[in-house]
């Protein structure tokens, strides 16, 4: 643990936090993917499943619960309890495209051929892309309200604190994963420009975040 991981985790916190508080307050799941929220899903149960073979520490534990719980929870939100707000005719990008080359990728390239380490690989390759049907519904609609801008904002921001803390290890710990630092830099890649509209349009003008079509 480093300061620029304890600052991605929080951010990675915070952003989750967002959406969940978007979602009850204002009673509605508009202009946020539901395809991307079933990713990122996918991503922390395939992740952390090891929570029920091994103990790392109470902070550890407790993070994993709170990802795998809070990604179950937006996903019952949005086609459960808040469905008829879902704009299910925004949310087109096609996650077949995404699930099955992170898969078999996950199977073809991995540090160890086991059920744990090919899952754990998957969840890293489908993270780096996961965001794609959010930034691709955020193209259909034209804009995105403040808080969920706030959120993507927050979201991206940990992935790249994440990138600063495995220079840093790599630099202090002589720790290097290569898979997990080509997946951030395309994750952060991916982010980079609606970091720069983010920026320009939403934190100087205010009001809700406008996209170029």
């Amino acid at each position: 643990m480093n300061v620029f991981r304890l600052c991605g985790d929080l951010s990675h916190l915070f952003a989750i936090l967002i959406l969940l508080l978007k979602i009850w307050k204002t009673r509605s799941c508009s202009g946020i993917s539901a395809k991307s929220q079933i990713l990122f899903a996918i991503v922390f149960i395939t992740r952390y499943l090891d929570l029920f073979t091994s103990f790392i520490s109470v902070y550890n534990s407790v993070m994993k619960m709170f990802f795998i719980a809070s990604s179950i929870a937006t996903v019952f939100f949005m086609l459960v309890k808040f469905r008829p707000t879902y704009q299910r005719e925004q949310d087109t990008f096609r996650i077949e495209i995404l699930l099955l080359p992170t898969a078999v990728l996950a199977l073809l390239i991995n540090s160890q051929f086991t059920v744990f380490e090919v899952l754990w690989t998957f969840s890293i390759y489908l993270e780096a892309v996961a965001i794609l049907p959010q930034l691709f519904m955020l193209q259909n609609t034209g804009e995105a309200e403040t808080i969920t801008a706030h959120y993507l904002f927050a979201l991206g921001s940990y992935r790249a604190l994440y990138l600063v803390n495995w220079v840093f290890r790599y630099y202090m710990e002589d720790f290097f994963d290569p898979y997990a630092v080509v997946a951030g830099i395309i994750q952060t890649v991916l982010y980079a420009d609606f970091f720069y509209i983010y920026v320009t349009r939403v934190v100087r003008e205010g009001g809700k975040l406008e996209l170029p079509i």
